[in-house]
């Protein structure tokens, strides 16, 4: 399969030519196909979220665990009662707050979604993005887009379309080029189908637990860790398997004398050939100039640490890396979605000093 790559104005305006363009990346959808398409916080895979056989191309292209849900796309309010049901009142408040924009909501599907969409759940994950690009490929879709990330699975998720191409060239047909997504991590994902005092974050995200309790009044507990050897069937995508992962080992090395260990162990490892990478600060990126260091920003500015995050692990990837450390950022506010990665892309891997 040749996999057609479309520009798109960047930033996006909605001309004429780009209209056209959405129009027929939505048509392929309508006939059951996957294209790839930017949101505000990562490239999207996505197909018609109400077809079985659809939701099963996306598995498909990704190599993707089959009991690994995907999130539903869509782009009104309103269509959250097309597909969920025992909607609860939270939901309302949480949507006013924060869609259009990088949160979804977990809640008991209803039968016109398939169960090849939700991983075999009966809950379904639901998404509005803010994109403009999105947006209109959802509308002419007639609503309804399952749309996880458009990387193959496994693998840092993507943050420009040169990342999918990269993964999925030959087993899609299409993908929009809307140039580099802004936030460059996934959604805030929310569990609201269970009971109120169960509410939980099944992964950390852009919208934080703070910003969710100001708005509703409740506490979210924090959820989502699920050992790659056990049984539990992950309800929401990111729980389960490991994400995010460079080819090259990683570890993440924490606590008083973090730098000073890296730099020992980073020269080791120099002296046996081995090529060695640093992901690192801005404030200490002088100190690792000798270890292919990859500043992601300032310890004061996580959005920016956010942003470059994937960039950063697919970057080592065509470096040809061996091994990776990383330091370890602060887990306030969005800090805890980067930790949350790097610890996935480690495997799990940390050294606490």
């Amino acid at each position: 399969m040749e996999t057609l790559v479309i520009s798109l104005s960047h930033p996006y305006v909605g001309s004429s030519m780009d209209i056209k363009n959405i129009e027929e990346a939505a048509n392929l959808i309508s006939l059951g196909e996957v294209v790839a398409f930017p949101t505000e916080t990562v490239y999207g895979l996505g197909a018609d979220a109400l077809r079985a056989d659809a939701a099963r191309k996306i598995y498909l292209a990704k190599g993707r665990p089959s009991d690994n849900p995907l999130i539903v796309h869509i782009s009104r309010i309103e269509d959250v009662e097309t597909i969920a049901c025992d909607i609860p009142k939270e939901f309302y408040q949480i949507a006013n707050a924060f869609w259009p924009g990088p949160l979804t909501v977990i809640l008991k599907k209803k039968s016109v979604v398939p169960y090849e969409t939700t991983g075999g759940m009966d809950t379904v994950a639901i998404r509005m993005p803010s994109h403009r690009v999105a947006k209109d490929l959802i509308d002419r879709c007639k609503g309804f887009v399952a749309a996880p990330s458009a990387n193959s699975s496994g693998r840092p998720s993507p943050t420009k379309a040169s990342h999918v191409y990269e993964d999925l060239q030959g087993k899609i047909p299409m993908i929009l080029d809307g140039g580099s997504v802004g936030i460059g991590i996934e959604s805030t994902i929310i569990d609201l189908s269970t009971a109120k005092e169960d509410y939980a974050i099944l992964r950390p995200g852009y919208v934080t637990a703070e910003a969710l309790c100001e708005v509703c009044g409740l506490q979210f507990r924090m959820g989502g860790v699920i050992a790659d050897d056990s049984d539990c069937v992950p309800k929401a995508p990111g729980m389960k398997y490991r994400h995010y992962a460079p080819r090259a080992d990683m570890v993440i090395v924490s606590g008083r004398g973090a730098c000073d260990y890296i730099v020992n162990e980073a020269t080791k490892r120099k002296e046996l050939g081995e090529n060695v990478a640093v992901i690192c600060s801005s404030e200490h990126q002088d100190i690792f100039k000798e270890f292919n260091a990859h500043p992601l920003g300032s310890f004061q500015n996580l959005d920016e640490v956010a942003s470059k995050l994937f960039d950063t692990l697919r970057d080592c990837d065509g470096e040809n890396v061996d091994f990776i450390y990383s330091e370890e950022f602060s887990e306030e506010g969005i800090g805890c979605a980067v930790m949350n990665r790097l610890v996935k892309a480690a495997g799990g891997n940390i050294i606490k000093l």
